[in-house]
């Protein structure tokens, strides 16, 4: 079974490691110090190469301390080298108290320096590696984890379904134990194999690498018993909840005190360090922009002036964070309306209430250009889901399910649905699916890459009349 063989996985992944720090070392020092003129050299090289006997042995720890020698079958790489970057920051900092204790001055800082980033690098290509020749393995069907499932549900399909969506991960499932389910009856080539009882037959024989507790919601009652079953064997053993018909989205566990409280949804923004880091970024970013594209705003201003008669600025109320309504900020591209004309709906192709420069203005976005100034005053982000009025809001809201949703975030000037292309007169439902997942998947990464493809994506478009 694959649990027998991963203690000597781990054994050769910590040998890979110890031969990838003393080797990005040596190569700092080669490249830092032995290149240079002999009179920059003060220590001797015996004094760095003696280092390596606390330096390799303290970074083994940390990377074990870092979770780096956890099995990682199903989880992301870009983790692992988040988990590289704060072990090795860990590092950097321990040697540089080190040397500070002991009083080295002269032990190169550069090397040191050269050293963390070639050692950060080289850990992630040689795991990466790793990552892909065991993936290739387990695609030929070797390294394989065996597995159980126990109960028949929805989520016991979706599970079968993403591990032989994924066979890269490795997983095996034997079958699947039901007290309701007919015994042979199949999923994707996977059988009932008997009734939640046999459990008790199964365990002893010690030919499983895990048990799946995927029970439907209406058998959460027999819960209790089978995880005792299962903990009396040894076998490592996981629940996957029958949960979608009740939440439909992504939940995360939190500990009250030794308390499991399961929140129905994962919104990051809601920290209140994400927060504040979101809010600087917007002031810094809506200040730099109105700074760039001032030029561009001030000939807007002449076009929208001496082209039609009305105010410079269109004031619209819209529906913003935790459901407060605000005044955005547009350049006036439409003739002037009364108020109940312009309540009717969107703007259609060919609207005859949109001027010639407001056609242009539409088009190129540069109409939205004010909202920087919404961003400032915190009615709006640089990035989020674009807010919607009033009676939209309520329409939607009845029709839509969790379009409320949006409204746990301050609305963006630009988001990820409409750099996937859904602005204008496109669906609504599609864009509900596109904020809820920025919603849930928020990271200031996400944020910068949204901002990047804005410049090529988001300007132009072609739903806009």
């Amino acid at each position: 079974m694959i649990k027998d063989n991963q203690k000597y996985f781990n054994g050769l992944l910590v040998l890979l490691d110890a031969v990838v720090v003393l080797a990005t070392y040596l190569l700092a020092h080669f490249l830092w110090v032995s290149q240079k003129a002999p009179e920059t050299g003060v220590l001797a090289v015996e004094i760095y190469y003696s280092a390596l006997i606390l330096i390799v042995p303290a970074y083994l720890i940390l990377y074990n301390t870092f979770e780096l020698y956890t099995p990682k079958r199903m989880s992301k790489s870009v983790y692992e080298l988040f988990n590289i970057i704060q072990a090795n920051v860990s590092g950097l900092v321990l040697i540089m108290v080190v040397l500070y204790a002991v009083k080295l001055p002269d032990f190169s800082r550069g090397m040191i320096g050269l050293f963390f980033c070639l050692n950060t690098v080289a850990e992630y290509m040689m795991r990466r590696c790793v990552r892909f020749c065991l993936r290739f393995v387990r695609k030929k069907g070797y390294n394989l984890k065996h597995i159980l499932l126990v109960g028949y549900s929805r989520a016991a399909e979706a599970y079968i379904d993403k591990l032989q969506a994924n066979p890269q991960w490795g997983y095996v499932v034997n079958g699947i134990l039901d007290d309701e389910i007919p015994r042979g009856t199949k999923y994707r080539g996977v059988k009932v194999i008997g009734d939640i009882e046999n459990l008790e037959l199964i365990l002893p024989e010690n030919k499983l690498d895990e048990i799946a507790i995927t029970l439907s919601l209406e058998n959460y009652g027999r819960l209790e018993s089978i995880v005792k079953t299962c903990e009396k064997s040894g076998v490592h053993t996981k629940f996957i909840p029958d949960y979608n018909r009740v939440i439909p989205t992504r939940p995360y566990l939190e500990d009250l005190e030794g308390l499991a409280v399961v929140n129905i949804r994962r919104v990051p923004l809601t920290n209140t360090a994400n927060m504040l880091s979101k809010r600087i970024m917007d002031i810094f970013g809506a200040l730099i922009a109105i700074v760039l594209s001032s030029p561009i705003m001030l000939i807007a201003a002449i076009g929208v002036k001496t082209t039609s008669k009305g105010p410079l600025i269109f004031k619209q109320e819209r529906v913003g964070l935790h459901n407060k309504p605000f005044m955005m900020y547009k350049f006036r591209t439409m003739e002037v309306q009364p108020v109940e004309e312009e309540k009717l709906g969107w703007t259609k192709k060919h609207d005859p209430r949109v001027t010639k420069i407001g056609r242009i203005l539409r088009k190129t976005s540069i109409d939205e250009l004010p909202q920087f100034f919404n961003v400032l005053k915190g009615d709006m982000s640089m990035i989020g889901p674009r807010p919607e009025r009033p009676h939209f809001v309520e329409k939607f809201k009845e029709e839509i399910p969790r379009y409320m949703i949006k409204h746990q975030v301050r609305p963006g000037i630009t988001g990820w649905a409409q750099v996937n292309g859904y602005r204008g007169d496109t669906s609504i439902r599609k864009r509900i699916e596109f904020d809820l997942y920025y919603i849930e998947n928020w990271t200031i990464g996400f944020d910068l890459k949204i901002l990047f493809l804005t410049f090529f994506k988001g300007f132009i478009n072609k739903n806009a009349y």
